[in-house]
């Protein structure tokens, strides 16, 4: 059994599969950060949250300053509605990397979900000012304006949203374009009112790390466990 054949089943959707690959690893070498977060997404997507949380917690023991390990755990407290812990775990990634804007935009999106609107706005507001050219920010930023009924606000964000992803509304013409079509497209995807859905939050986590297959596999993490819910 070997780590790669471990991560293919997990991807083949052969969970069963793969935790019995992740358990023998786990149990044949030392403490590994790497083997417990893939076991623990495993147990995720098998919906055995509480033993999941247990190697996520191992993963910050092991790489107690690892943001990306924080983060994911962040999550898991959230799935098992201990907000609270949560919210200290979405903190720390925070204050441990300040120039990060998903670190903000995450957190943001945490305390929507919780309520904390007016939280929410101050937490996407910092991340568009680390990153001025998110989309996302932006238009989740809307989203929570709205919320609030500042349609003025909420306006300005979906403009800016809607303009950083190339859509237009006045060169829309009865047959757009093919690139027409991606950014209507875009923006359609964008502008979505559900609370939790996997695709409205893979919107947020879309630059949650510069490394593409770390983003790749940590967005199959999540649409997997919110299939769940």
């Amino acid at each position: 059994m070997n780590f790669e054949k471990g991560i293919e089943l997990y991807k083949a959707g052969k969970f069963e599969d793969a935790l019995s690959v992740f358990n023998q690893l786990i149990s044949d070498s030392e403490k590994s950060a790497e083997l417990h977060l893939f076991r623990g997404r495993v147990l995720s997507r098998l919906g055995k949250t509480d033993e999941a949380l247990i190697d996520f917690d191992l993963t910050v023991e092991i790489d107690p300053y690892n943001t990306n390990y924080i983060s994911d755990r962040a999550v898991v407290l959230h799935l098992l509605k201990r907000d609270e812990e949560a919210l200290i775990e979405f903190d720390r990634a925070a204050n441990l990397d300040p120039k990060n804007p998903y670190r903000y935009s995450s957190r943001a999106y945490f305390k929507d979900r919780i309520g904390d609107l007016k939280g929410a706005i101050e937490d996407y507001e910092k991340a568009i000012e680390l990153d001025p050219e998110d989309a996302v920010s932006f238009n989740n930023k809307g989203l929570v304006e709205e919320k609030l009924g500042y349609k003025e606000r909420s306006k300005k964000s979906f403009d800016k949203a809607d303009k950083l992803v190339g859509y237009q509304p006045s060169s829309q013409a009865s047959n757009p374009s093919p690139a027409d079509s991606k950014a209507l497209d875009e923006k359609e995807t964008f502008r979505t009112k559900e609370k939790l859905t996997p695709s409205y939050y893979l919107k947020i986590i879309g630059s949650i790390f510069k490394d593409s297959k770390t983003r790749k596999e940590f967005k199959e993490f999540i649409l997997g466990v919110f299939k769940k819910k």
